[in-house]
């Protein structure tokens, strides 16, 4: 297996027996042998891929269509029929809930079992102790048996083991789906985290903005194979538009169409009308670029772009009414004077929300010479709970684009208020004892 390899999958297969009307007892399948007919299904289907070092995979597809199998298959928790999985370093998996956890034993006994598991010896997980309790943020339970957890708990507390084993390889199936918005958040950055580190991360969802947040690969199984294998936005709208063709041919009409698909479809008109609205330079860019929306004289390159909070830690996902810090690193090719810096944030409509630069905001224009970085703060951000995109551009004199990267990055806001419109504002509301609005006159 090559080095930079961390999974390697080759022709899978994986068959299960189903049967109609099996025994349940001795005396059952003696006597009635001849009832315990089944047929065997094939899971998957001669399925071949690798996985890089440090990469994020997510796998979708339909119930049933044997994704959690194949994570399964990964982690050895079942053997092929055909086939082999190779795997380089120490593995993490949160597979189902609870797996690994003695119902009747302590939060903090059911942590040495857990992570025993994963290969940490006991002053190893010691050591983490307290880094798990704290990220679990179940201290008050810790020493109740765990059966008296919510599903929520559990969740907290095998993720918790799951990120502190220093794992090279970490398998999520589904999991994150159970806890409130404030824990998944942190989990998402949890998980940003430890990606930047070198993890090699595969995740099982049917939440696809969670895997673009994510995963910079997204791989599709139908009916035990690979039906597609790329970067999430093109197979997910590939998957999509399937999906809405199997249900409009099973009698499904557009008002059965789901919001995630009714989005992309949002998402794909506009990039169309924004690609039609280009100048043909700018159209030829966005090719050479392959596929992203992003033109300009060249001089200058954006070369990375983090979002994080004030500690600096990058993530996607934001508290309502919460400072964000977009760090921009950018190379000189060629030095230019009189430099802009821009932002813009998008719905994935299009939708223009805000923009501005350094030229709006009375900053004095600049040369840039040599590679370098700048940050803009977004305090107190109002956007209400969505997914936005962020634009991020280089200028120079009265607009002339060096690098304008249009859609560079994906953030969602999440709130546990159920207050509605687009925009959070701050505000208070003022009544005497009788329940009577006050006279501020």
């Amino acid at each position: 297996m090559a080095d930079d390899v961390a999974i390697r999958v080759s022709n899978l297969t994986k068959k299960f027996k189903v049967y109609y009307d099996k025994g349940r007892s001795l005396k059952e399948v003696i006597l009635f042998r001849n009832r315990n007919k089944h047929e065997v299904r094939t899971v998957l289907d001669n399925v071949s891929f690798d996985i890089k070092k440090g990469e994020a995979v997510g796998l979708i597809g339909h119930n049933g269509c044997g994704k959690s199998t194949l994570l399964k298959l990964i982690s050895g928790i079942l053997y092929p029929d055909g086939g082999s999985v190779d795997i380089t370093g120490r593995v993490s998996s949160l597979l189902e809930l609870g797996a690994g956890f003695h119902p009747d034993m302590s939060g903090r006994e059911n942590i040495y079992i857990n992570a025993s598991i994963f290969g940490l010896t006991k002053d190893e997980i010691e050591a983490r102790l307290q880094s798990i309790i704290d990220f679990s943020e179940l201290a008050g339970f810790i020493d109740n048996p765990v059966r008296t957890y919510s599903s929520g708990m559990y969740m907290r507390l095998a993720f918790s083991v799951a990120i502190n084993v220093d794992a090279d390889v970490l398998l999520i199936d589904e999991i994150l789906a159970v806890g409130d918005a404030n824990f998944q958040a942190k989990c998402f950055s949890k998980l940003q985290e430890i990606r930047e580190k070198g993890t090699t991360i595969v995740i099982v969802s049917h939440s696809l903005s969670q895997i673009e947040n994510i995963c910079d690969r997204s791989i599709w199984i139908n009916e035990g194979r690979i039906k597609a294998d790329g970067t999430p936005l093109a197979v997910h709208s590939e998957y999509l538009d399937f999906m809405n063709e199997q249900r409009q041919a099973a009698g499904g009409d557009a008002l059965d169409i789901p919001p995630e698909y009714l989005a992309y479809m949002q998402e794909r008109r506009y990039k169309e009308n924004l690609k039609l609205s280009m100048i043909p330079e700018q159209q030829a860019a966005v090719e050479a670029n392959g596929g992203q929306y992003r033109w300009g004289s060249g001089e200058v390159k954006i070369t990375s772009i983090t979002a994080s909070g004030p500690d600096g830690v990058g993530k996607r996902q934001f508290e309502v009414g919460s400072d964000v810090y977009f760090k921009v690193h950018y190379h000189v090719e060629k030095p230019i004077k009189d430099a802009v810096f821009g932002i813009g944030f998008f719905r994935n409509s299009g939708e223009n929300l805000y923009g501005t630069n350094t030229r709006i905001d009375g900053k004095p224009n600049f040369d840039l010479n040599e590679d370098g970085e700048f940050t803009i703060i977004m305090r107190k951000i109002p956007l209400m709970p969505d997914q936005y995109t962020v634009s991020f551009s280089i200028e120079y004199g009265d607009g002339v684009p060096v690098d304008y990267w249009k859609d560079a990055l994906k953030i969602d806001t999440f709130r546990n208020t159920p207050d509605v419109g687009g925009f959070f504002m701050e505000h208070d509301w003022q009544y005497d004892a009788n329940g009577k609005e006050e006279d501020n006159g």
